[in-house]
């Protein structure tokens, strides 16, 4: 007897692919230009530093989940990748409230709702077969 893993839907791995490379270049950036993402700080006050790279850290940690998912075709790696990012978008919109800044919150919420969009899916495909 053969099990059949859930099949994904093609847009939802052409998305996280697309959102892999857009990790794995702010990662990327974040470590080796942080003055361009971070306009607003010193970068050489102690302990910055610190603090980006481990923010690029987690950029990259996300993108190969994302990675790993993607070459598995996984819907649960997926899933995973995506309330990782639901909760680092949540996340930014509370930084967003907080400091009022209305490119952050827009940007969080469009966020917020793709990942619970991709995750209602991927959990469809699975109990659908």
């Amino acid at each position: 007897m053969k099990i059949e893993k859930p099949t994904i839907q093609k847009w939802i791995l052409l998305l996280s692919g697309l959102f892999t490379l857009l990790e794995l270049f702010v990662s990327f950036t974040i470590w080796f230009t942080p003055e361009v993402v971070i306009e607003n700080i010193d970068l050489t006050a102690n302990g910055v530093q610190y603090i980006v790279r481990m923010w690029a850290v987690r950029q990259f940690a996300l993108g190969g989940i994302f990675v790993y998912a993607i070459i598995k075709k996984s819907a649960s790696m997926l899933r995973v990748a995506y309330l990782f990012f639901l909760l680092m978008f949540l996340g930014d919109l509370v930084i967003g409230i907080l400091q009022h800044e209305m490119g952050l919150i827009v940007s969080a919420i469009v966020m917020c709702i793709i990942s619970i969009v991709c995750m209602y899916f991927l959990s469809k495909n699975k109990t659908e077969n």
